[in-house]
């Protein structure tokens, strides 16, 4: 079955300084996390890639990852597309609001895909290094995908301790999940820091074995028009909140989870996470990678173990 990747990459890195976080090489010949997400996302049999990019970022999006990954799909028979996150892609109806700079939020990102998306996907965050496991894990759930039955959903469950950072705060999706691990509830936590007990939020402490989401969700094409829906409620909901609502893929799953219409499969994944959220990051995870290559995790040449399947991939723009 055709799985696809959705990898947001809309976002400027307002907490790393400036500059397009995103488009950070931190591996020994120049590659950025993303490339790490590719190729672990084709290892895992996904097939088809779509980058979620903004017009203005396009030029350096192309030049550092966008030439060079179309290139190497094309010799391993995966579809590569592009989608446009714009502040005026919104429902109809609803008109643009003049003051606001930054995108609405990654539920509106994924909505950027909704003419690409036909087949069941997984969606990642371009700047949060996620770990084999968990592709392999979701490409295995959505195989048993049934059009019938389209609202089975999953998430790659994360273990707290293995997502802080060190260098400050984080935002994390603190998850409740039930015997059947379903998720049960969702609560986006911000300002998550290390202490020398454990982590707490705002001087309350937490569970370091409690799951949170990383934003790495296995969805169905349906969920879309789900999506969708949810974003016209988002606007009835934020009216005169426009400038600084965010319409974000958690907060929306965890909002509707109540309605039970849909269930949630919470896939455990005892991978670190890394990312570069602060500039303090980057040497750490630079150190990471060169870890993970000489434990034999990846190659010096990253690409060079897929096996080839197929030539001549289409590409669209």
């Amino acid at each position: 079955m055709k799985t696809a990747l959705v990898i947001m990459a809309a976002g400027l890195g307002s907490r790393y300084g400036g500059g397009i976080k995103q488009l950070e090489g931190v591996g020994p010949n120049g590659e950025i996390i993303m490339d790490y997400s590719i190729h672990d996302a084709i290892e895992a049999g996904f097939n088809k890639i779509i980058f979620i990019i903004r017009k203005d970022i396009e030029p350096d999006f192309m030049e550092v990852i966008g030439d060079r990954i179309e290139k190497m799909c094309a010799q391993h028979g995966v579809e590569v597309q592009y989608a446009y996150q714009s502040l005026t892609d919104l429902p109809d109806g609803i008109q643009p609001v003049g003051e606001r700079k930054k995108p609405w939020g990654t539920g509106q990102a994924v909505l950027a895909c909704r003419e690409l998306i036909q087949e069941p996907f997984v969606v990642i965050n371009a700047d949060d290094y996620y770990g084999k496991e968990a592709f392999v894990a979701i490409q295995n759930f959505l195989q048993h995908y049934d059009p019938k039955h389209p609202d089975h959903y999953c998430m790659a469950g994360f273990l707290l301790k293995n997502t802080l950072s060190d260098f400050g705060g984080v935002t994390r999706g603190i998850c409740k999940v039930n015997d059947n691990m379903e998720l049960v509830d969702v609560q986006e936590t911000k300002n998550i820091v290390k202490t020398k007990d454990g982590a707490e939020a705002d001087g309350k402490p937490l569970d370091l074995d409690s799951f949170v989401s990383m934003n790495m969700w296995g969805l169905t094409p349906e969920f879309v028009d789900r999506l969708s829906k949810g974003f016209v409620d988002f606007f009835e909901q934020n009216k005169g909140n426009e400038n600084s609502a965010e319409f974000l893929l958690p907060i929306f799953i965890g909002q509707e989870l109540p309605k039970g219409e849909f269930d949630v499969k919470v896939l455990q994944t005892n991978d670190k996470w890394f990312g570069v959220t602060f500039k303090e990051d980057k040497p750490q995870v630079v150190a990471s990678f060169e870890k993970l290559i000489e434990d034999g995790v990846y190659r010096n040449d990253l690409f060079s173990d897929l096996n080839k399947e197929q030539e001549g991939a289409v590409t669209g723009k």
